[in-house]
């Protein structure tokens, strides 16, 4: 896993970059703060990888990468937020409202947003090519209307109640699912890849994302908030439904392999080029936090 580290070391780079601090300095302080806490770098990772494994060059889809990291940032900051999850900690620190204040917090997760669209448009706009308009396209898609945003409606709707199985998958394929599929196809469009293949690359983020979720379920009540870097029993706390309560940890983390196997399976089909990718994928089944 040392080019994954070397492919992370990269992403922080570009991230430190584009979020140089500027007038007005408070709010990209606060962007700063969050985007640069830590984190797996999971979903710029994924552009990066599914771009190579469609014969594309990092270069092309570093942009979409660090776009893809600011979009997932912004929504962990309002998810933090009171009116939210009011969680007090994020990746071992204080959340962005507890070390600045409400207000901030949700303008910088506004800019966030803001700032990734301009980010890959910067590089539409300088190689003029249609595939860059497709991966905006799609990550606007399942960051908006057809994924994380939904999935997130659904789950603050959700809070409280008895909900069913088929509920609780549309969240966790959506709430969470959404930014892991749109890295992946992302990353395929940019690198060149054919409808074929984006749809293969959109089936295997459906199971990243649903088998990510579930074993952050399975975090949450068998790990430890030191380990974490944030709250345990959170759900519990805001009476949510999860895989875990909903169907034992026993079958939690029995589906938690069974869709893991499933994306693995398909990463095969992608070839030899999609090695490092299937590697990656692999390796989030031990992961501890």
């Amino acid at each position: 896993m040392s080019d994954t580290k070397t492919l992370i070391e990269n992403i922080n780079k570009a991230l430190s970059d584009y979020l140089e601090p500027r007038y007005p300095e408070k709010i990209y302080e606060a962007m700063g703060y969050s985007v640069m806490a830590g984190g797996k770098r999971l979903r710029p990772v994924l552009v990066l990888l599914a771009c190579r494994a469609a014969g594309g060059k990092d270069e092309d889809a570093m942009p979409f990468a660090c776009a893809m990291e600011m979009i997932h940032t912004y929504s962990l900051i309002h998810d933090d937020l009171p009116a939210m999850d009011n969680d007090d900690l994020r990746r071992g620190r204080p959340t962005c409202h507890k070390q600045f204040d409400e207000a901030t917090a949700i303008l910088a997760g506004d800019c966030l947003l803001g700032y990734a669209f301009e980010t890959m448009l910067d590089k539409a706009s300088e190689d003029f090519d249609k595939k860059y308009v497709k991966a905006m396209k799609v990550i606007a898609q399942l960051s908006g209307t057809k994924g994380m945003l939904v999935g997130q409606v659904v789950d603050v709707d959700s809070e409280g109640k008895k909900i069913s199985a088929e509920t609780l998958e549309y969240i966790h394929r959506n709430k969470t699912g959404g930014l892991i599929k749109a890295a992946l196809m992302a990353g395929g469009i940019i690198g060149g890849a054919d409808e074929d293949t984006v749809n293969l690359l959109e089936s295997i983020g459906e199971d990243v994302g649903l088998a990510f979720q579930i074993k952050d379920d399975i975090l949450d009540v068998t790990s430890t908030a030191e380990v974490l870097g944030k709250p345990i029993l959170s759900d519990e706390k805001n009476e949510k439904v999860t895989y875990v309560s909903l169907y034992g940890l026993e079958k939690a983390q029995q589906e938690y392999l069974r869709i893991t196997n499933s994306a693995l399976e398909n990463t095969k089909k992608l070839g030899e080029a999609a090695k490092p990718l299937y590697d990656y994928i692999a390796s989030l089944t031990d992961r501890i936090k």
